[in-house]
């Protein structure tokens, strides 16, 4: 499912709200899990699953094309890890 599918689906079950409204509260939404992830900090969604951060070291890589070695610098990069109930809901 990408964005606007979400947007729509969101639009069909709450007549009530344009589908402006529900693109800004998806954007919002996102927006602020961004924003949190931004801080080092974490977001759980009770059923769903949290969002973090992890840390990488830096470390010597290799491009694919021309095999020559470059320097990656260290970074964090996002990590979701699925709720119980999803993971239950997958797996029945």
């Amino acid at each position: 499912m990408i964005r606007s599918e979400l947007v729509q689906a969101l639009a069909q079950e709450n007549p009530s709200l344009s589908q402006r409204d529900v693109e800004a509260i998806v954007a919002t939404f996102f927006d602020e899990i961004v924003r949190r992830l931004s801080e080092n900090g974490r977001v759980e969604l009770r059923g769903f699953g949290a969002f973090s951060t992890r840390a990488r070291d830096a470390r010597v890589g290799r491009n694919p094309r021309t095999g020559e070695t470059v320097d990656v610098d260290a970074k964090r990069v996002p990590f979701f890890k699925p709720g119980k109930e999803m993971r239950h809901r997958l797996n029945v």
